[in-house]
């Protein structure tokens, strides 16, 4: 942490008082959470954000997390992000025109299909789900929300991580033979219709870059040198690695779990470095807590304390995140049926 930036930064917050809130998602740096109001993962963010009184917010996040807060925004609140360029991958792996015209073509086909998209999609593509009735989804509420989306009677399409797909459909009996995997290249024209129609949950082929590299062979390591070691992964890894982990839950439910564990318990675990390590410091001495792999997200690491001061010293004349609102209306849409559903 720069001593000077870290003061400075208190010197604003302390100034702006209750008309400034700072938002930061667990994959943050400690130099940044050390700063922040609120500390969650997408779904407890999301569901601060209409309660806030803050004429500024400052999400310290990736950018879909920044649209989702603007929409989320009462009339004459500001959402500001630190690095305008953090993307996130996973969300870039599904383009909303890609999205519309692989969904007219199921339609087209005769496929009833209703979209469920993870929280990590563009306001755009919530915008589309939204506009169908369709509805977003985190990592903390993809079951209930996908039994949501098939008690609503029509086919499923989950998008964009198949990852966290599979293990929703895994964790509610959808059999394997019940889904089906899209083949979206070329623009959509390979899709294979006879497939799609007899499946109850289509799955696009996205995935997150940072869970996909904790592998069911890690931790058949750690079993090997550590027996009596527990571990606990996110739902974005592979169906393989959650399969072979004592536990797969959300952020939020990792933390839990290690709160939860007994003294002395050995555990490693399948996410972003930055909350790893940052637990393995709050419990260090009581709880051996180990990262499975070293996994960091380089966009997440785009959000900095330097730049957090930035943005809090230009607030004023500063360009607040913003979503048309042709996009807004059927994102915020899908998002408040998320809220609604798993309230």
């Amino acid at each position: 942490m720069n001593t000077f930036v870290a003061e400075k930064i208190t010197d604003i917050r302390r100034q702006r008082g209750s008309d400034l809130a700072i938002l930061a998602h667990h994959y943050q740096h400690d130099d940044v959470v050390a700063h922040a109001d609120i500390l969650g993962d997408s779904l407890e963010l999301s569901r601060k954000i209409p309660s806030l009184a803050a004429r500024d917010i400052v999400f310290c996040g990736v950018f879909f997390m920044a649209e989702t807060a603007a929409m989320l925004a009462k009339s004459g609140q500001r959402i500001h992000i630190p690095a305008r360029d953090a993307a996130c991958v996973m969300s870039e792996m599904a383009p909303a025109a890609l999205v519309e015209t692989v969904l007219a073509r199921l339609e087209a086909a005769g496929k009833n299909v209703l979209p469920l998209t993870y929280v990590n999609s563009s306001a755009a593509v919530k915008a589309v789900v939204g506009a169908r009735g369709g509805s977003v989804c985190t990592s903390a509420n993809a079951g209930k929300m996908l039994r949501w989306a098939l008690d609503q009677g029509r086919g499923v399409l989950f998008l964009p991580d198949k990852m966290l797909g599979q293990n929703t459909c895994d964790a509610l009996g959808v059999a394997p033979e019940k889904r089906h995997i899209l083949d979206i290249r070329g623009d959509g024209s390979r899709l294979d219709l006879e497939a799609a129609m007899a499946a109850e949950v289509l799955l696009w082929p996205g995935q997150c870059v940072i869970h996909s590299r904790f592998k069911a062979r890690d931790i058949e390591a750690v079993r090997r040198k550590n027996p009596a070691a527990q571990v606990v992964v996110h739902p974005e890894c592979s169906l393989e690695t959650v399969k072979a982990a004592d536990a797969a839950g959300s952020t939020s439910f990792i933390i839990r779990y290690v709160a939860e564990a007994p003294a002395g318990a050995d555990i490693f675990i399948g996410t972003e470095i930055n909350l790893v390590r940052r637990l393995a410091n709050k419990y260090r001495g009581e709880k051996t807590i180990r990262p499975l792999c070293l996994s960091a997200c380089s966009n997440m690491a785009k959000g900095t304390e330097e730049n957090l001061l930035a943005t809090l010293v230009g607030l004023d004349t500063a360009e607040p995140v913003t979503v048309p609102d042709a996009v807004r209306g059927p994102a915020t849409a899908a998002v408040t049926r998320m809220l609604e559903v798993s309230a």
